[in-house]
């Protein structure tokens, strides 16, 4: 395995908010952790679901210090990978980088995704937000995810957040209904000087969305492969806008 991301993709500038012990869901097989955010006001009730996927080599702490900028009337699950690659390091599948670009295993991409839809339906049982109100969103290979779990089964959520990812030729035979595609909305993001997953990968699959039908937004930073405070705070504005009432 190769091009691990172990260490967290924000700036030391973000606070963590409250985290859960991980907690482990039977259907799916995964570890997850809720994140505990800052309450403005008293008896605030959720009105989305939000899981962040962690990049390979990571795990589910890498995205907690999104915290800060998240509204309290998200729940949020961090979620770890479901395969071990080191001590507190996970992936979600093995890749290797080569000339002609990654290699993955795309056996294990396909349970980790089956996995995933599992927990989704798991979370929105325990929360009781509906399908149309979930957004998975993830860094790098946790982005991988996200969009393919969207795409696959878009009748399971109502967004996806593919952050300094791509999207899986693999999947292609995978793709729901245009319908159900429709009613989805995506926010891409991507560094222009990404040396792990160049930028063309980020115009790929605005491509392939709008061939699909799929409503998305794609933002681009002059940065590498990483999440910096300005993507951030872009998300979770998307987040503010697309998922919760004023």
């Amino acid at each position: 395995m190769t091009a691990s991301s172990t260490a967290s993709p924000f700036p030391r500038t973000f606070r963590s908010a409250q985290l859960s012990e991980p907690q482990h869901d039977a259907a799916s097989g995964l570890l997850y952790r809720t994140l505990d955010l800052p309450v403005t006001e008293p008896a605030v009730q959720p009105q989305a679901l939000l899981l962040l996927l962690h990049g390979v080599g990571g795990n589910e702490l890498q995205l907690a210090g999104l915290g800060p900028l998240l509204d309290a009337r998200l729940r949020v699950a961090l979620v770890r990978a479901p395969l071990a690659f080191g001590p507190s390091q996970f992936g979600w599948f093995q890749v290797s980088f080569g000339p002609q670009g990654p290699s993955i295993d795309p056996a294990q991409a396909e349970s980790s995704r089956q996995q995933l839809s599992r927990l989704v339906d798991s979370l929105q049982a325990a929360s009781g937000i509906a399908a149309g109100r979930t957004v998975v969103a993830g860094f790098s290979q946790g982005g991988i995810m996200s969009a393919g779990l969207v795409l696959t089964e878009p009748q399971r959520v109502g967004g996806f957040g593919l952050l300094s990812g791509r999207i899986l030729p693999e999947i292609a035979p995978l793709i729901g209904e245009r319908a159900a595609l429709a009613r989805l909305a995506g926010f891409v993001a991507h560094g222009e000087a990404d040396d792990k997953l160049p930028f063309a990968w980020a115009e790929k699959a605005t491509a392939w969305l709008g061939e699909l039908g799929v409503p998305h937004e794609l933002h681009r930073y002059p940065v590498g492969h990483q999440l910096t405070a300005e993507m951030a705070q872009d998300f979770a504005a998307w987040l503010a806008a697309h998922w919760l009432t004023s």
